[in-house]
């Protein structure tokens, strides 16, 4: 059976690989309907990440997949009985959520013309915004999980196609903030074509995530691990004022104290409950990465910056983050390990605060590299302050 499935995937890679060199896909689709007959989800997963180690680029494949699916369509209606509190369900009810009132703002902006729709738009745009926490539970969460099950390549496609949805989010941002917007009719028009752009992609995107993704995740997945999802799930929150029945948070593996409770330094000594609300109680995140770039620990500060879940311990640093910065965070790490840098700073402008990245090298007593500690902080208040303060107000 093994060598039959085996068979199958190398014709299915052969046939995209015909596609990848810029054959007709209509003289190749008789062929494709032949071969992907009870073709599972899993495999087309399987075929792309074999396909991306093979050396074609992952944003290569994101293209290839808008064409071979075409051919798929037909074939992947796989139908899933879930409970309405299921991680999954969830996603997918969410899908529905976002397609229906995309479908409605496209609709309104056919006529834009009238005030009433104006009124209307606004408020649909800010639920927009406000739907950011359904990529980042993806992102964050789901993918991590996903990956371990050796699955890798796929979830990084559909993070590139978050970041194509972000970016056309954007746009219509922009457009709606112009202060021309009510009154211009390029504007006007510019808005309803960048708003059919979102729903083409989006209807697109969420049918791989519905039909591919998905239902690979269900498979591989385990019962323990979907409990331990949706509790990242729950950290993060939900989109539309969801109602959710938070789960019951579990003592993991992790929480559970040493034989004594207590840590020893040359310094002095913590107990385990002291160490963790030192570390959690500093204003600042920390995220460290050990000598084989695996997220091995990050503290759970007071309005972190940047979400972390539980899902990406063990996940190597490179998949949390989007390909398009892939290569900085391997020169940064390779530059850490050879010696030749030893702190690497950014700061950025990020959703009204100013944002200072540090990342330094984790070394011991002898110089040898164990990781990397990435430490975040919000500096916005600190930029302001000027002169002295001495005493307690």
């Amino acid at each position: 059976m093994s060598e039959m499935l085996g068979k199958r995937r190398e014709k299915i890679k052969e046939l995209i690989r015909r596609l990848h060199r810029g054959e007709d896909p209509k003289k190749v689709k008789a062929q494709f309907k032949e071969v992907i007959k009870g073709v599972s989800a899993e495999e087309i997963s399987l075929v792309e990440q074999e396909l991306i180690n093979e050396g074609i680029p992952p944003w290569e494949i994101q293209k290839l997949c808008e064409v071979h699916l075409q051919v798929f369509r037909e074939y992947l209606k796989e139908e899933t009985s879930l409970p309405p509190d299921h991680p999954i369900a969830i996603l997918m009810e969410e899908h529905k959520i976002f397609l229906q009132k995309t479908e409605q703002l496209k609709t309104l902006a056919e006529n834009l013309k009238i005030s009433d729709n104006f009124d209307r738009i606004f408020p649909m745009i800010q639920e927009l915004k406000e739907s950011e926490n359904h990529y980042l539970r993806e992102e964050n969460v789901l993918f991590p999980y996903i990956e371990k099950h050796g699955v890798t390549q796929p979830p990084q496609i559909m993070w590139m196609e978050h970041d194509q949805i972000r970016a056309i989010k954007k746009e219509l941002y922009s457009i709606v903030e112009d202060k021309n917007f009510k009154n211009s009719e390029e504007l006007r028009r510019k808005f309803f074509a960048t708003v059919s752009r979102l729903f083409d992609t989006l209807t697109s995107h969420f049918f791989k995530e519905n039909n591919i993704l998905f239902p690979t995740a269900l498979k591989l997945i385990t019962p323990a691990e979907w409990e331990k999802i949706r509790k990242g799930f729950d950290e993060i929150g939900y989109t539309y004022h969801q109602e959710t029945q938070k789960i019951k948070e579990a003592e993991t593996e992790r929480e559970k104290p040493l034989a004594d409770g207590i840590i020893r330094f040359p310094t002095g000594e913590l107990k385990i409950e002291e160490l963790k609300a030192i570390l959690n109680t500093i204003p600042i995140d920390i995220t460290f990465i050990d000598k084989d770039d695996t997220v091995k620990y990050f503290n759970e500060a007071p309005a972190r910056i940047f979400i972390r879940t539980e899902a990406v311990i063990g996940r190597k640093v490179q998949l949390c983050h989007p390909q398009k910065s892939v290569h900085v965070v391997n020169k940064i790490l390779d530059e850490f390990k050879s010696g030749k840098r030893d702190v690497a700073e950014f700061w950025i402008d990020f959703q009204g605060r100013y944002v200072y990245i540090r990342y330094f090298p984790v070394r011991d007593e002898k110089g040898n590299y164990l990781g990397c500690i990435e430490v975040t902080q919000d500096i916005t208040h600190i930029k302001e302050l000027e002169g002295e303060k001495r005493l307690l107000d």
